[in-house]
């Protein structure tokens, strides 16, 4: 897919530069930067499409917009999993989910995975987690170690490399089995001690609403239209962000501070005064078609007939779930926008790299799907903004680039902006610093996103095995091919004519040969080089002939074929004879 950069002219970028927000920073003798911080901030389940920058009709974000004005907008970024925690493993390793292996939710990433905060600590870049990573600790593989979890080694590991100011996932859901999540919940902490007095505030406070005196959960989506029964100044996005600037105000860099909110994500409740700021009004008419389900995909008419899906398909519980979605989303964007004023507030603009972006989408109705989970662009892809305060990336302020990247390229381009070698052995993903900085690049060819389904009520229902309950998307900026093991026909689409991807043209035998040329990158990348992750390429090439130097020399007839000093161990008098001597016996 050809590159191509747009340049939008902004007020506020103008006021920016012109004030020095944006001044060149310290340089080391060698010419790396001497102080640089990085501010890596995740949304859970925003979509690309709804954001002010992006085009929503009815949606402002002046804060991602203001973010958008100072740096990069990246229009076609794609994530290696459309399910929170094999994304967010891909994200934190800067590998593709076959690499790692942490395939779904809760499954855990391998004891001794290198992850961001392990390439960033080598430079001397400290790496901290406020909120959310879904990470699932390999406990067996730590104890076969003897990596005990309080230890700090052990808990790097067991925090996906981060240190933790602050480890909240959000999901603190409460059953006949008690709770979804084991571990303590901070944030239910904060809410005890805020005068909230019931057991599990987060479920009773922070995602429900009140009718007629009883408590009416967030859970459901008859309820999303209703206030949630917190302060908004309690809620989850405003308590994050004051945890976030507690960090930097105590904070000495070079860090990188990874905030990972735990919204939008469900359930779709939001505090006053944004629950309804936006109503039926603002709801657009669901992106779907009636070809869609004629004949469709085994896989896709699964999740079409799931219980999400059934859901977002009502009318009803779009009008009341996408404005409290927005809502959500809005309260986000207010939030940023106290973090941009605080980092402005105390001179850290200057120095601190800026990154917006989200873990997948939401369907929301789109597709006739709910959730995530398949590889249409709802889902597969996100908003990713990028804010370079170094002056060498100035000509590049308030662009936009097509250009296909993936959320693995974070890493190496955290890698390079701390002034480090990016380790091309483990990361799999290409550094976006040249898109920033406005210098000629290769662009991919393709994108990659996998699905492992094998958990899920789908796998059940079209009688797979585990193994064969698995989705692989390879994307070419125009065509898009879905894979499904277990015997299944693949899917197609062309977005260049049908950018609603309604059509699915594997039905047919007419594009074939586009068929066969994705197949082929699929290949491609399955042959790529993924686990030869303890020597690099530099160390091999080094390497070459180091043997021979210390000795190891076979295959030789007479010694002439290397340097005679390689030899001179093997040559000299001899101190003792035990060979037979000619015309002796015994």
């Amino acid at each position: 897919m050809p590159r191509a950069i747009f340049i939008l002219r902004n007020s506020r970028l103008a006021q920016g530069l012109n004030s020095g927000k944006f001044r060149q920073t310290g340089m080391t003798k060698g010419g790396g930067p001497e102080h640089v911080n990085i501010l890596f901030i995740m949304y859970d389940q925003l979509r690309f499409d709804y954001l002010g920058c992006a085009g929503h009709p009815h949606l402002k974000t002046p804060n991602f917009d203001r973010v958008a004005s100072m740096g990069m907008r990246f229009t076609n970024a794609y994530i290696q999993s459309p399910i929170c925690g094999a994304s967010r493993m891909s994200t934190y390793t800067g590998r593709y989910v076959s690499s790692h292996g942490a395939q779904w939710n809760n499954v855990p990433l391998r004891v001794g995975e290198v992850t961001l905060g392990d390439h960033l600590r080598q430079i001397g870049m400290d790496c901290w987690l406020i909120g959310k990573t879904h990470m699932k600790a390999d406990a067996r593989g730590m104890e076969r170690l003897g990596l005990k979890p309080d230890s700090v080694i052990g808990a790097r590991q067991a925090e996906c490399g981060f240190d933790v100011w602050l480890r909240d996932d959000g999901l603190w859901g409460q059953g006949p089995d008690g709770f979804y999540d084991n571990k303590r919940s901070p944030y239910n902490e904060y809410l005890k001690s805020r005068g909230y007095v019931a057991e599990n505030p987060w479920a009773n406070h922070a995602n429900a609403g009140v009718k007629d005196g009883e408590i009416v959960s967030g859970w459901l989506f008859d309820n999303a239209d209703q206030p949630a029964n917190i302060r908004e100044e309690d809620s989850e996005t405003p308590w994050l962000t004051s945890e976030a600037i507690r960090f930097l105000d105590q904070a000495t860099g070079p860090w990188c501070a990874h905030l990972s909110y735990v919204k939008p994500h469900w359930p779709y409740i939001v505090p006053a005064p944004y629950h309804d700021m936006f109503g039926p009004a603002h709801v657009p008419p669901a992106r779907r078609h009636p070809d869609e389900t004629r004949e469709p995909h085994p896989v896709y008419a699964a999740y079409m007939n799931n219980r999400i899906a059934q859901a977002f398909q009502q009318d009803e519980v779009r009008q009341k779930v996408i404005p409290a979605y927005m809502g959500l989303i809005k309260q986000c964007d207010d939030q940023l926008g106290r973090l941009l004023d605080h980092l402005e507030a105390t001179d850290r603009l200057q120095d601190t790299m800026i990154v917006l972006t989200s873990d997948h989408g939401d369907y929301l109705g789109d597709h006739w799907l709910g959730e995530k989970d398949l590889f249409h662009e709802q889902s597969v892809k996100v908003p990713m903004i990028i804010c370079d305060p170094r002056a060498e990336a100035d000509a590049t302020r308030g662009t936009t680039c097509d250009a296909l990247v993936e959320s693995i390229d974070l890493a190496p381009t955290f890698v390079e902006f701390a002034g480090g070698q990016v380790a091309t052995h483990i990361l799999e993903g290409q550094s976006l610093i040249p898109y920033l900085h406005g210098v000629d690049t290769d662009d991919k060819r393709f994108v990659i996103s996998e699905f492992d389904y094998s958990g899920t009520p789908q796998c059940v229902e079209l009688g797979l095995s585990p193994r064969d309950a698995r989705l692989f998307m390879v994307f070419d900026g125009r065509f898009k091919l879905m894979h499904a093991e277990g015997g299944f026909r693949p899917m197609l689409f062309d977005l260049a004519s049908d950018p609603d991807e309604y059509d699915d043209l594997a039905r047919g035998n007419a594009y074939q040969h586009e068929i066969d040329r994705l197949y082929d990158y699929l290949a491609e990348w399955g042959r790529r080089m993924s686990q030869r992750v303890t020597k690099s390429d530099e160390e091999i090439i080094a390497g070459r002939g180091g043997s021979a130097r210390r000795g190891v020399m076979p295959f030789l007839k007479d010694g002439s074929e290397v340097p005679e000093d390689f030899t001179q161990h093997y040559r000299g008098p001899v101190s003792q004879d035990f060979t037979p001597k000619p015309g002796k016996k015994g």
